[in-house]
């Protein structure tokens, strides 16, 4: 397909080929368009279908041999024992479905909430428009910090710069112009008066018109670059890959002994011997681990999105619960970014309040919120907040003239008219530039005193003492003056009479304060990073108790310290450091690269340009979702929708808990499959008909899948984030625990085997040791929902799945016991009241053995 040389046609040409003008597109031309021409985004390959999704369920070779064994269990005219099987397929298959549709929702869901916007005019009007609705003709407004969405030719450039490494392989930003070029074939890396879809502005802002979208842009050309990307895998789901394949040699060695063992036995016939086998095989490979996981991981990530943390990247749940250092932003993240009026203190209170509410540029909207500058929309709320000023008093607010602040004189001053006619100028500005222009003060009652050196010694140390609390100080002074000041006003900056001071700041966060402290039980150090100064920073710290108050333990240290040390003596003084002040961008990574050095877990926070390379380098690196460019979410692996650092302390505390369920379930899963297995091994060596295929397959599918869900949904453990965080080098499971998952299973086959013996063997026996098997596994799953407390501790309420999984599989079990046509069906025989107890204490004995387990655990943990 020949492409359009957008880069050589001029502005007029451009609007012509693609319809479209300088104000953009209205929006009922940019819906048609979009509806025309798809959306903006490459193609993610073939999406599945739920027939794809169920078909992909027989795709394992031992669900094949079970339906061979069904067909053939159907030639020899066991019918019975086929249709039993080819249910028992069927609804496996239907269950599979069911759990990896729900992922695949929770993960589209997430995208949906992920999905970038781009600022577009339309009709003429900026507007935000999600970037998949983008069109050709679209006009967009790009700035520094934004992705660019689609590939654009530049109309207006204000020294824009666009970082195109990632498509052209230029490792610097590319200067960018906005006029025509004359060389039709010139590579994409000389296209200087384009920019694509996938590269970042790094600097300046410009305009651009929309002449490519999805897969007709330049990186769309590029055939199927990102298509692994959406496949990826978390470390623990590789693990337990291995693991899965581990074990499923050893089943499958297990069940080709019990075939042997059974004819050599005498336990049955050929085929009898081999549909045992293969139901065991089927039942006991854990075939379903990572698939187990992926769910869990993915309802994890749904729940920590409604929560304001959005994964962008999968094995990113995994490490948030293993992190030990969290390195956040002070302003907006541990601060409300929302300047607060704390002391304001003048001779005439009244006059003061003129001065903050005509001195200042800020403005209120429809809804009376105030917009401007957060310095002066602090000042306006305050007056608000107070009663002090109505907004129609301030929205009435009329200046005769203006000097705007500028950084050589530090001042800004505003005239209004002044009571008697004339005019009054009201001047704000920094405390020792402005009192040294005072030469009287306003007292109440309208009367004036001299503003000498004492009083100006005076007022200096009271802008100190409000400056050592951290706070932002502004003094405000007035001079009234003829209408002939209006010519040349910043000339009467002088013979000031002074009205008072005003002291701010950008208070913590209430929710960052217990966050800290939660922190601090779960074992992580919680570090602020600011490029402001090192006092205001030390005064948030100490309030939020990142500091201690006292001044003691770890300290505060600048950019320029940090630039004085070494990486060996930062190493040996990291710990100490609880506050960076005057940071820039680049001291991340350095902050990052040492901890991680000392073998830490890092998450750290950004909203940047500049802040991407310390983003992509922590462990976990934390976007905002509201603050935040476009190049900094993009390099996170977490984007917080409200910039908290509390939501970093929630999201930690989810990661923890989505791990302990995992952790959970494969312990649940592993242990009832080595229960079946021994059970059923025990049986062969001692020529007993424990169970038939059937029993296998039914208990499989009733009490493995329903509880297992249930327990990857558990709520957090009490204690979640009053213990150290996971060591991430430590095992997935340590010996201990497959010593305990082994003690369970074995427990498990010996309840199954006594029920049979005390059944007296045969169809009795069978009926007691299938009923035992399948409950114990039920009663195991209710000890296993903490694995540190004991279940007397637990309130069943807040259990809801768990419970329901339990006693819905209890019932599936007992119904086919229970109704004849199902007994009958199941080749099993009706109990009697005596006999339904001894299961029933049977069963009770498996939540004993966990429970015993639990408190020697307890035991040994109290003792360390």
């Amino acid at each position: 397909m020949t492409r359009t040389p957008w880069h050589t046609l001029h502005e007029r040409v451009l609007f012509k080929q693609t319809e479209s003008g300088a104000g953009g597109l209205s929006a009922r031309e940019a819906a048609d368009r979009l509806a025309r021409g798809g959306p903006n985004e490459l193609a993610r390959g073939r999406q599945k279908t739920w027939l794809m999704i169920f078909a992909a369920q027989f795709g394992d070779f031992m669900i094949w041999v079970l339906i061979a064994a069904a067909v053939v269990s159907a030639l020899l005219g066991e019918y019975v024992d086929a249709g039993i099987i080819a249910l028992v397929v069927v609804m496996n298959g239907v269950l599979g479905t069911v759990q990896e549709s729900r992922a695949e929702q929770a993960l589209a869901a997430l995208r949906k909430l992920a999905a970038p916007e781009a600022r577009a005019l339309r009709g003429g009007h900026p507007v935000k428009v999600p970037v998949r609705e983008l069109v050709v003709g679209d006009v967009l407004l790009l700035e520094a910090g934004d992705s660019v969405p689609a590939d654009v030719r530049l109309l207006e450039s204000a020294s824009l710069r666009v970082e195109e490494s990632a498509l052209t392989g230029e490792s610097v930003p590319v200067e960018k112009v906005s006029g025509a070029l004359d060389d039709p074939a010139c590579p994409l890396g000389d296209r200087i008066n384009m920019a694509f879809m996938g590269t970042s502005v790094s600097y300046g802002r410009g305009t651009g018109l929309v002449v490519a979208t999805g897969m007709d842009t330049e990186v769309g050309a590029i055939a199927g670059q990102l298509a692994a990307a959406e496949k990826e895998l978390t470390p623990l789901q590789k693990k337990l890959g291995q693991i899965s394949n581990t074990l499923s040699v050893g089943v499958l060695g297990v069940a080709v002994c019990i075939f042997v063992l059974g004819l050599l036995g005498g336990a049955g016939g050929v085929f009898e011997m081999f549909l045992t086998a293969v139901s065991l095989a089927v039942a006991a490979i854990p075939e379903g681990l990572v698939a187990v996981v992926t769910i869990v991981l993915a309802m994890g990530m749904s729940r920590m999105a409604s929560r304001g943390a959005i994964i962008r990247r999968l094995p990113a749940v995994e490490t948030l619960g293993s992190t030990q250092i969290i390195c956040s932003d002070k302003t907006g993240t541990l601060t409300q970014n929302r300047m607060t009026v704390q002391e304001a203190r003048g001779p005439d209170e009244a006059l003061l309040h003129d001065a903050m509410a005509h001195c200042n540029d800020a403005a209120l909207d429809a809804g009376g919120r105030t917009l401007g500058d957060p310095t002066e929309t602090a000042l306006l709320d305050h007056l608000l907040a107070r009663g002090l000023r109505t907004p129609e008093a301030l929205r009435a607010r009329t200046r005769l003239g203006e000097v705007p602040f500028d950084a050589g004189r530090k001042l800004s001053s505003v005239a209004v008219r002044a009571p008697d006619g004339g005019v009054r100028l009201f001047v704000k500005g920094a405390p020792d530039v402005l009192t040294a222009r005072c030469v009287s003060e306003h007292r109440l009652q309208g009367s004036a005193a001299r503003f000498d050196a004492a009083r100006r010694l005076a007022v200096e140390r009271a802008a100190e003492e409000m400056g050592a609390r951290a706070l932002r100080v502004l003094a405000f002074a007035y001079r009234d003056c003829g209408a002939s000041a209006l010519a040349d006003l910043a000339s009467f900056e002088s013979e000031l009479t002074f009205c008072g001071l005003v002291g701010m700041i950008d208070p913590a966060r209430p929710e960052a304060r217990d966050a800290i402290a939660v922190c601090r039980r779960a074992g992580i150090l919680p570090v602020m990073i600011t490029g402001d100064h090192r006092v205001t920073a030390v005064a948030i710290a100490r309030d939020l108790g990142i500091l201690p108050p006292d001044g003691t333990g770890r300290r505060a240290v600048t950019g320029a310290d940090l630039d004085a040390l070494d990486d060996d003596a930062f190493d040996r003084a990291i710990e100490e450091i609880g506050v960076y002040a005057r940071v820039a961008p680049e001291h991340k990574s350095r902050i990052v690269a040492a901890w991680q050095r000392r073998g830490k877990v890092v998450a750290m926070t950004g909203d940047g340009v500049n802040d991407a390379p310390a983003l992509r380098g922590a462990d976990i690196g934390v976007g905002m979702g509201v603050a935040g460019t476009d190049v900094a979410k993009g390099a996170s692996d977490m984007v917080l929708t409200d910039d908290n650092f509390a939501t970093i302390v929630t999201a930690v505390g989810e990661g923890r808990r989505i791990f302990d369920n995992i952790h959970k379930t494969v312990r649940f899963l592993l242990s009832s499959n080595a229960g079946e297995v021994l059970a059923v091994l025990t049986a062969t060596l001692a020529r007993w008909a424990l169970l038939r295929p059937v029993h296998i397959l039914w208990i499989n599918l009733v009490t493995d899948t329903f509880p297992a869900l249930a327990l990857g949904v558990e709520p957090a453990e009490p204690d979640v984030m009053d213990r150290p965080p996971r060591d991430g080098k430590e095992p997935f499971f340590t010996g201990r625990v497959w010593l305990r998952m082994v003690l369970v299973g074995l427990v498990e086959a010996a309840l199954a085997c006594s029920a049979y013996l005390l059944g007296r063997k045969g169809e009795l026996g069978t009926t007691m040791a299938f009923l035992t098997l399948s409950l114990s596994q039920l009663f195991a799953a209710v000890g296993f929902q903490s694995e540190r407390f004991s279940l007397f501790q637990i309130k069943p309420r807040r259990h809801p799945m768990l419970w329901i999984s339990f006693l819905g599989s209890a019932a599936l079990q007992v119904v086919v016991v229970l109704l004849p046509p199902l007994r009958t069906l199941f080749a099993l025989a009706p109990l009697s009241p005596a006999n339904w107890l001894a299961v029933a204490a049977l069963c009770f004995v498996m939540l004993g053995f966990i429970e015993l387990q639990k408190w020697i655990s307890r035991l040994r943990r109290e003792s360390n």
